[in-house]
């Protein structure tokens, strides 16, 4: 696996497999133990938590252990660290968008003045 050098990129990495979503999908609802978060899914118990390891090393889920079950829980501030990104880039590409949707109609308002077809 690549080096990945900020939280921000753990958390993406995470995201990026699609039992890691349905995990933190499931956890939307509330804490769950491991064997509950693993009942859905078709594999071992040890590989289903390599997936729990890779979502609790980015943060994006904390566990605890309650007896002799381990519990888990979304951790909101990391989903609050990816949004808050998101957010930024899109209001970036709408100004960058908004910039180059002004240059074009003013090159089509030119374009029109000078009888140049377009």
């Amino acid at each position: 696996m690549p080096y990945h050098s900020t939280p921000l990129d753990l958390a993406f990495h995470a995201l990026s497999d699609p039992t890691r979503r349905a995990v933190v999908s499931r956890l939307v609802e509330g804490e769950l133990p491991v064997s509950a978060l693993a009942e859905p899914f078709d594999m071992a118990l040890p590989s289903f938590a390599q997936h729990l390891k890779v979502l609790e090393d980015c943060g994006l889920i904390a566990s605890e252990k309650r007896g002799r079950s381990r519990w888990c829980r979304l951790v909101q501030a990391r989903f609050d660290e990816a949004a808050d990104w998101m957010v930024s880039e899109r209001r970036r590409w709408t100004e960058r968008l908004d910039r180059l949707e002004v240059y074009l109609d003013k090159t089509e308002e030119d374009d029109e003045g000078h009888g140049k077809p377009v």
